[in-house]
């Protein structure tokens, strides 16, 4: 998988579904993995901006992703 830019959190949001999606889990089984409400994985998809940053860390942890930081 090639890197991608996410510059903001409907972005996001679509990359932790089809992240999801590719490993065939459920927002269900996200959430248990995450200690997260199931809620919290459909605010995330749908780009809800308000989400707390150790939150998405968790999510994309569960979801086999990494987060970087590069310069533009």
């Amino acid at each position: 998988m090639e890197k991608q830019a996410i510059n903001n959190a409907i972005e996001l949001g679509v990359r932790i579904r089809e992240r999801r999606h590719e490993i065939g889990m459920t927002q269900e089984e996200v959430a248990f993995s995450s200690l997260v409400t199931p809620r919290i994985i459909s605010e995330l998809e749908r780009g809800k901006p308000a989400a707390q940053f150790a939150t998405v860390v968790r999510v994309l942890e569960a979801l086999g992703l990494d987060l970087y930081v590069d310069p533009r």
